[in-house]
């Protein structure tokens, strides 16, 4: 502390002579057909510093003094576009590239078309899209640099444990679907993963992977997919990277109480430009100090490299991997039982990465992409019950899977007259083993010895190979004189050997279509429907009964209708306001043959989901309304608030629509920010959720499977009809900006739930251990009988208000 205590005087020492300008450099596009835009106007709000693009679409400012501006991109014939709070500092060289739609309206007539600069939906996703910033995303409060936390803030995003709101997981939970729903796309290529200690099957984890310092900008679809991305029931997020500084090497480093990260950038040859970054956690550390039970601890690294082949042609390679260990161990405050219940999870090693090459080739009034990745993660998990580790009578679950995907895509993107089309093809083999063994539960049996439920183990050994493949088209078109309409239709159909039937492609063909009309000039009315398939994860694909035979092969695809349509105002340039309407319908969605519930209601931990039989007979059904506004940076101040109500609701073997996992009614965030000046700035971000629903514990099957496997058992037949309290939570954030000669710093405040809110979690079953922890409590002061029946069931609730103050420092040098 003494430490930051001195950093902090000394960059105050230094803030009143720190005025040393910076740079803005970058290149502008044409969004569509992705050429450079020659004489394209780069101006700064507020300044006189403006210039326009060259011969290769290039800009610069120089001499820029530090601090924050709203950058603006006009051009005769294209809608403007705001990119708002650019940060310039003397510290980097801020590379900041612009692609600009094509518009109806010629830039004369700015009454008409200067409040579309701040709309971010395309022509063929018209609605349900929202996009952050770099800046955006570094100054969150309560973020700590994690785009999967900042994601959170926006409409219809829910994150967390299972509740959908609270919890330290990035689980994202958008429209009440599953958080395995979406996918991930960096650059073009596919990223199965971006957190630390991801479920299998599913999604989410403690920390994000992504490099912030890489990142342009993220643009999240809720809906209205784009034909081109395969297997999104509910999201798909877009990471766009920056190219490397082309003119000297430069980096950041990044030190906080948490982790400490370092990015470092430049020129490697002539035309080929580079990124990397490393960062190692301190978070271990940090939750040792503040005795919080969890103990992440993990690596990731990334680069990129951007390649100028020729005029038209540009190769981009880029990679990302992680190293993760993950425990539990018992705060120093625990009570007997909560100390004996937490020595009950597994350890978790865990590691992963995406390695993958982009070639674009621009051609007549278009470009044509090819993109070829690598994904492969490998993962270990062990559990004893109790905490008794590496006695194997104590055993509960013993882990060891890999999977593999290699994905290859081409496709086409043009753009002639008032038409702009694109189709393609894809192809992918994946991998997949397992050699699982997992206690779940022991034999029930009543006070007459009879048998109520038998032992579950599960026990199979699996290797699975199989092949993925895929065809899209896409089309929109815009009419009336003014181009007042547009209309987007677009087809995909995709097929798999890894299911008896998954060759027919009629059984996954998925058209969609979206339309927007501009009811006035800042008023537009849009709507979109859609059908959408996801393959099974393939922790189901690959399960085998005792005998080696793939019980889940008959399944189907999972399928989900979209019915979206909403109203986005444009009051100004900076201003944004969205009201939207949705309806999910769910189809072929797994049901468990062992406890016959939709796998919907999984996915809150870091248990593998779908290692067990299904079927493909589960509906769902998800739906409500929610409104966004938006007020980018505008003289001092930002803000975003946002509200979903909601309800989502999924069926089992009894075919009865039931609350699920995600069900937790309304979300509501508000996030707003100020620059004080002398390069300051203040943040606060507060999140609101209704509870989420949960079920109880069966009393007489827990009480005699306790000492077996060390935890309680669920009662399925009461799926989810109890409910938490309702979730809130405040986070703040101060930082101090300082520009030296060739230096820059931010040094940063932030404080995770600054209310010392409590949380909202469901309470763990376990029996009640006696004061100096050597045994059991019982009813009848003996020995606790082999069933339980003498035990004193307790049910722990999590219920320790916790703050996480995080102190840190950037330099940009």
């Amino acid at each position: 502390m003494r430490i930051f205590t001195l950093l902090l005087f000394l960059l105050l020492t230094v803030s009143a002579r720190a005025q040393n300008p910076g740079t803005v450099a970058g290149t502008v596009r044409d969004r569509a057909t992705q050429e450079v835009l020659p004489g394209v106007s780069v101006t700064l709000d507020g300044t006189s510093f403006g210039t326009a693009t060259d011969a290769e679409g290039r800009y610069r400012l120089t001499g820029v003094p530090a601090g924050a501006y709203n950058l603006r991109a006009a051009f005769v014939g294209y809608d403007p576009l705001l990119r708002a709070d650019i940060a310039v500092s003397s510290g980097n060289v801020n590379t900041i590239n612009l692609e600009i739609n094509k518009g109806a309206q010629a830039l004369g007539e700015v009454t008409v078309t200067a409040n579309r600069a701040i709309r971010v939906a395309t022509a063929e996703t018209p609605l349900s899209v929202q996009r952050l910033t770099t800046e955006e995303i570094k100054s969150n409060p309560g973020g700590n640099f994690d785009i999967s936390r900042v994601v959170q803030s926006l409409p219809g995003v829910g994150g967390g444990g299972s509740g959908g709101t609270a919890g330290f997981r990035n689980d994202i939970i958008i429209r009440g679907g599953a958080p395995n729903e979406n996918v991930y796309y960096l650059d073009g290529i596919e990223v199965p993963v971006i957190n630390h200690f991801a479920t299998q099957g599913s999604a989410g984890g403690p920390a994000g992977i992504l490099n912030v310092s890489f990142i342009e900008d993220v643009t999240l679809s809720s809906s209205a997919f784009h034909a081109r991305y395969d297997n999104a029931l509910s999201s798909v997020l877009q990471f766009r990277q920056r190219d490397g500084n082309a003119e000297r090497i430069q980096g950041n480093l990044r030190t906080s109480g948490t982790e400490v990260a370092a990015t470092l950038e430049g020129p490697l040859t002539r035309n080929t430009t580079f990124l990397a970054s490393a960062r190692r956690s301190y978070l271990q550390v940090l939750f040792k100090l503040i005795d919080l039970p969890i103990r992440p601890d993990f690596y990731d690294f990334q680069f990129k490299t951007t390649t100028k082949i020729s005029p038209k042609t540009t190769l981009t390679t880029l990679g990302l991997g992680a190293i993760d260990h993950f425990e539990v161990v018992p705060p120093k405050k625990s009570s007997p039982s909560k100390e004996f219940i937490l020595r009950n999870n597994p350890v978790i090693d865990q590691w992963n990465y995406t390695v993958g090459l982009n070639l674009r080739h621009l051609v007549d009034n278009g470009y044509l992409n090819l993109a070829l990745s690598r994904t492969q993660q490998a993962a270990a998990a062990d559990q004893f019950q109790f905490g008794y580790a590496g006695q194997e009578a104590f055993r509960k679950l013993r882990a060891r899977t890999t999977e593999i995907e290699n994905k290859l895509r081409a496709d086409v993107n043009k753009r002639v007259g008032r038409w702009q089309y694109s189709y393609g093809v894809v192809g992918q083999l994946v991998h997949y083993d397992n050699n699982l063994s997992n206690r779940i539960r022991a034999e029930v049996r009543d006070a007459g010895g009879a048998l109520v439920s038998p032992a579950v183990t599960v026990r199979f050994v699996t290797d699975l190979d199989f092949v993925r493949y895929g065809a899209f088209a896409q089309a929109t078109r815009t009419y009336g004189a003014d181009n007042r309409l547009t209309v987007s239709a677009g087809l995909r159909a995709d097929g798999t050997s890894a299911l008896l039937q998954g060759y027919r492609l009629d059984r996954t063909l998925s058209p969609r279509a979206s339309l927007s009309y501009a009811l006035r000039p800042t008023l537009n009315l849009n709507a979109s429907i859609g059908r959408y398939y996801k393959i099974p994860p393939s922790t189901l694909l690959g399960y085998r009964d005792p005998v080696g035979i793939r019980l889940n092969e008959g399944n189907r695809y999972i399928r989900s209708d979209h019915y979206v349509a909403g109203l986005e105002w444009l009051p100004g340039a900076a201003t944004r306001f969205t009201l939207e309407g949705f309806y999910k319908k769910y189809a072929y969605y797994p049901v468990s043959v062992r406890d016959g519930i939709s796998l919907a209601n999984l996915g809150g931990d870091f248990n593998a989901i779908g290692n067990e039989a299904v079927t493909s007979t589960g509906r769902g059904r998800a739906y409500g309304a929610e409104t966004f506004f938006q007020q980018k940076l505008s003289g001092k101040l930002f803000a975003i608030v946002s509200l979903t109500a909601f309800r989502s609701e999924f069926t089992g073997r009894d075919g009865l629509y039931k609350p699920t996992a995600w069900d937790t009614r309304f979300l509501g965030s508000a996030l707003l920010g100020y620059k004080l000046g002398r390069g300051w700035e203040l943040g606060a971000k507060f999140r609101v959720g209704g509870g989420g629903p949960y079920t109880p514990y069966d009393e007489a099957a827990s009480r005699a499977s306790y000492q077996a496997i060390g935890q309680g058992i669920l009662d399925y037949s009461r799926l989810n009809t109890q409910r938490l309290g309702s979730f809130q939570q405040l986070d703040l954030r101060l930082d101090k900006k300082i520009s030296l000669r060739r230096l820059s710093f931010d040094f940063y405040i932030d404080v995770q739930n600054a209310l010392l809110t409590k949380p909202v979690s469901v309470p763990t079953y376990t029996f009640e251990r006696l004061a100096d922890n050597s045994g059991y409590a019982t009813t009848d002061g003996q020995a606790l009988r082999p069933d339980g029946r003498n035990a004193v069931p307790v049910l722990l609730p999590d219920s320790d208000a916790l703050v996480v103050p995080t102190i840190g420092f950037i330099v940009e040098f």
